[in-house]
């Protein structure tokens, strides 16, 4: 990674006063390049070439301080074109710089280069930073690390140490391949070979002993631990043996402290853990294995580390394993999720909207189409869907942002419904004549400054399963979650509004709902999609688009001049 000085620049001209003395607040802007290209990894027993940023998997991190900027030119030296999504990063009034491919920007191709710019704004924590191009993600990701302003700190005592520790998947095959074959028959994907952490599959796995990634400790010491999902399709019970986690944050959005001896994260979620090593001197194995509780195929194996204890001791012939819950317990996972809950404290105040101005309702279902040629992969000759309200996205040649901006016509429909096309038992009724969704590139159009509240309720077509959702642009207050069906009376009556967690990612139950509310104060063109890729690919997704405001401050900025051209 070419990393240039960073370059202080007063960010605006304002004071704070600190026990009655002035200090100029001041922002930075950073500089770094990311390279583009293949690069041979040997991972359970075989080599294969794959894409990467500057030869590392994971790839670098990108760290930076509370509201500053970075501008990050990515050059492309591989093979096909790639867009790079900065995950949670609001990036305030820039849709340019968003990265999904061809929502608001197409992909940067072979030989070319794009500077993303990044504005930070009131994130701090950690976030991540990854390819959002059918499923290059898998290879090609990293962590963002956003520390707190100068003259601010933690809201908990300063650990020893941070490490970042990614969780990902490896494929032994090519994820461009399996993702373009699976598309073109219509069939499941195959699912990963092996978990990784921190890029090492580790005990079990076949070939993988000896380079086991290892977090060395002291004695004593307390670290933060910054956990990322980077992984494609399952969600992940995560513990490490005889150590207890307490987790402080999530999404870069800082929690009321669990104590806990697992965590449940999903993918494109992250969470800040602090972890003191107050054992014996040894080896202690970390670990990780799915949570999954539907009939689709799934990865059943697990990913471990090494947390080793530095001095002079006599290892263990076989370090201490933790006690993970089983991959189908629903319990567990629930019993760790509902305890989340936003600090809200003075220095890190939430503001819950009280009132709704524009209430949605989403239907999320895997689906099946009907088979287009003369053979398909998905159950019985069909080809494999998913859908929002029924309707499953159809991805377009040309970028909507570009088409929102400039007013091009017959690229996106502005007309996604606020309910779905039709009421039924959404959790008990699983009707094959549910199963066959409409297509379509559908837009929901929302006023600036509207209050929004949305409900996500899972269904039970196809195979049902947690879906984890994502929404660019935003972070948003989660308020709660059930199971079966949602109703409008009694669901709401359980809603959090004292202290919900302020996320990006969030978990659907299986067979059940979620509610999300936030102030659609960012005008642009803003992706929401399921983080499992497989659903992802499938259609799982649309598009919001926030009109601009009254005020230039409250409208999208004008594109960057080096804008990937689409064709």
């Amino acid at each position: 990674m070419g990393v240039k000085k960073v370059l202080l620049i007063l960010a605006f001209l304002g004071f704070l006063y600190l026990d009655g003395l002035p200090l100029c607040t001041a922002s930075v802007v950073h500089n770094y390049t990311y390279v583009l290209k293949e690069t041979n990894f040997t991972r359970l027993c075989s080599t294969k070439s794959m894409l990467t940023v500057d030869g590392q998997f994971p790839g670098p991190v990108l760290r930076v301080q509370k509201g500053d900027t970075a501008f990050v030119t990515v050059q492309n030296n591989g093979k096909y074109g790639v867009t790079i999504h900065w995950h949670g990063v609001k990036q305030p009034r820039n849709p340019w710089s968003d990265g999904p491919e061809n929502i608001t920007q197409c992909p940067i191709k072979p030989g070319k280069k794009f500077t993303y710019e990044v504005v930070f704004s009131n994130e701090e924590g950690t976030l991540w930073w990854h390819a959002h191009s059918d499923w290059s993600r898998a290879t090609v990701h990293g962590a963002i690390v956003i520390s707190p302003k100068n003259g601010t700190s933690y809201p908990f005592p300063k650990p020893y140490a941070e490490e970042v520790i990614i969780l990902a998947e490896w494929y032994k095959g090519d994820v461009k391949e399996i993702i373009d074959e699976a598309t073109a028959t219509g069939a499941d994907p195959n699912v990963s070979d092996a978990f990784t952490l921190n890029g090492q599959p580790g005990y079990p796995n076949n070939c993988s002993i000896a380079t086991t990634y290892r977090l060395r400790v002291i004695q004593g010491k307390t670290y933060l631990l910054r956990l990322i999902h980077a992984g494609m399709n399952e969600e992940m019970f995560f513990a490490i043996a005889h150590h207890k986690l307490t987790v402080v944050a999530q999404d870069a959005s800082y929690l009321k402290p669990i104590n806990t001896s697992y965590v449940m994260i999903s993918p494109g979620q992250t969470m800040d853990i602090l972890v003191t090593a107050n054992q014996s001197p040894s080896h202690y194995y970390i670990a990780a294995r799915p949570f999954f509780d539907s009939n689709a195929p799934y990865d059943n194996s697990t990913t471990t580390a090494i947390l080793q204890y530095v001095g002079n001791y006599t290892p263990p012939s076989s370090p201490s394993f933790p006690t993970l819950p089983k991959i189908t317990s629903k319990s567990a996972a629930d019993n760790f999720t509902t305890r989340l809950r936003a600090l809200a404290s003075k220095d890190h105040p939430i503001s819950v909207p009280t009132g709704v101005d524009e209430r949605i309702f989403i239907t999320v279902s895997v689906n099946q189409l009907t088979c287009d040629k003369a053979v398909c992969g998905g159950p019985n000759n069909s080809i494999l869907a998913a859908s929002l309200n029924n309707i499953s996205f159809s991805t377009p040649k040309i970028d909507i942002l570009q088409a929102y901006y400039r007013n091009l016509s017959n690229v996106y429909e502005s007309n996604f419904p606020n309910r779905p096309p039709f009421i039924f038992n959404f959790t008990g009724d699983s009707n094959d004549n549910l199963l066959l969704p409409s297509t379509g590139t559908k837009a929901k159009i929302i006023e600036y400054g509207k209050r929004v509240e949305i409900v996500f309720q899972g269904t039970s077509i196809g195979n049902p399963e947690n879906h984890p959702m994502h929404l660019h642009g935003f972070s948003f207050y989660l308020l709660g979650t059930g199971y079966g069906n949602f109703n409008k009376t009694t669901s709401p009556k359980t809603y959090n509004l004292i202290d919900p967690p302020e996320v990006n990612t969030f978990g659907v139950p299986k067979s059940g709902w979620a509610t999300i509310r936030f102030v659609a104060n960012n005008p642009g063109v803003w992706y929401m999609h399921c983080h499992l890729e497989r659903h992802a690919s499938w259609g799982m997704n649309t598009v919001i688009i926030v009109k601009n405001g009254t005020t230039s401050a409250t409208s999208i900025r004008p594109p960057p001049a080096n804008l990937p051209t689409c064709s």
